[in-house]
C-alpha cells in the first residue's frame, strides 16, 4: 500500500534551518509529481510546493518563494523540503502529498490523494 512518511520537524528560531525529508513506498515514486502542504493552527492546510516526476519542474507558494527549495531522488524514493531563513509564520505541520491522476505527465483517470502523517515545524526564539 501506498506509504508517504515524513521527517525533520523540530523547533528552530527565527532565521534558522531545517531540512524535511518524505520517504516514499508502495507505488512508483519516480512516475508521480509530489507536493508539501501545510496547515497552521486554526487555518486551512495550504500547498506549498509541488516538485515534477523527474525533478525537472518546481513550482512555490508566494510566502515561501526564496527561502524553500523542493528537491526528490528518485533513486532513494525520498523528497525533500529544504526550508532556509524560517520565520514564526512557518509554524505549521507539514505533510507530504501524491496523487496517481498524472503518471509520467499522462492523465491515468484515476483520483485520490495520499498523505502522510505529518511532522510538526515550530519556529520560535
Amino acid at each position: 500500500q501506498v506509504q508517504l512518511v515524513e521527517s525533520g520537524g523540530g523547533l528552530v528560531q527565527p532565521g534558522g534551518s531545517l531540512r524535511l525529508s518524505c520517504a516514499a513506498s508502495g507505488f512508483t515514486f519516480s512516475n508521480y509529481v509530489m507536493r508539501w502542504y501545510r496547515q497552521a493552527p486554526g487555518k486551512e492546510r495550504e500547498l506549498v510546493a509541488t516538485i515534477s516526476h523527474t525533478g525537472v519542474r518546481t513550482n512555490y507558494a508566494d510566502s515561501v518563494k526564496g527561502r524553500f527549495t523542493i528537491s526528490r531522488d528518485n533513486a532513494k524514493n525520498t523528497m525533500y523540503l529544504q526550508m532556509n531563513s524560517l520565520k514564526p509564520e512557518d509554524t505549521a505541520v507539514y505533510y507530504c502529498n501524491t496523487n496517481f491522476a498524472f503518471s509520467r505527465g499522462v492523465p491515468t483517470g484515476t483520483s485520490g490523494d495520499y498523505w502522510g502523517q505529518g511532522t510538526q515545524v515550530t519556529v520560535s526564539s
